[in-house]
């Protein structure tokens, strides 16, 4: 009967949160939205604790805003803070970066060639949603071989802020992520040249910030 044991409650909370934060970045939930804990906690078919708990979390990562006792509602997606996101976040790929290319394996590579190609596929045939988890996908492989968890962690936290801003501009035609940045990354990894995908990783995510000051 060990398979009808307890989901315990701390899985509640993460699915609470990764489902709220997903709806968020995709614009399902949009900013300004106010948000009630009893009424997405019917919809994901939870008790409202764990709601409340996701809540407290998208608060602090500045997904959701809360005055005690009046309102939760979903921030307005403001330049600034994603332009620094994406320095912080840009500041530990390449991080991992310079530690992860001297420990890639073939099978590292064939997986971020494999997660650009995915990415490629999806930018011409419009798909967002595809081609930013392709994205996520190419540049976990550094982050995930790195070892560092303080940076897979900084990470986690702060690339949904800028997701919002990329599908926003997605949305209105703005351009993709150059694939052919991630190739010349890709390169640089195979060959073991960890100066130049450092480099690389960092004109990627200046294209970020980029993003940002056009907004």
């Amino acid at each position: 009967m060990n398979a009808l044991r307890p989901v315990p409650r701390t899985l509640l909370r993460d699915h609470a949160y990764a489902s709220i934060r997903d709806a968020i970045v995709a614009g399902e939930i949009e900013p300004g939205a106010v948000v009630r804990d009893a009424e997405l906690a019917e919809r994901l078919g939870l008790s409202r604790a764990p709601v409340r708990e996701a809540f407290s979390r998208l608060v602090e990562e500045g997904l959701l805003e809360s005055k005690p006792q009046s309102y939760t509602r979903v921030t307005p997606v403001v330049a600034a803070e994603v332009r620094d996101a994406a320095a912080v976040v840009g500041a530990m790929h390449e991080l991992v970066t310079r530690v992860a290319v001297p420990r890639l394996r073939d099978t590292d590579l064939d997986a971020m060639r494999a997660a650009n190609d995915r990415f490629a596929a999806a930018v011409a045939a419009g798909d967002v949603d595809a081609a930013l988890r392709a994205d996520d996908e190419l540049h976990d492989v550094p982050v995930r071989v790195s070892g560092n968890r303080a940076a897979a962690a900084t990470v986690a936290r702060y690339t949904p802020l800028i997701r919002r801003l990329e599908r926003r501009r997605f949305g209105e035609g703005g351009s993709c992520r150059s694939a052919g940045l991630h190739e010349r990354l890709i390169e640089a990894c195979a060959e073991g040249d960890t100066d130049g995908a450092v480099r690389v990783t960092a004109d990627i995510w200046h294209t970020l910030a980029d993003l940002a000051d056009a907004d």
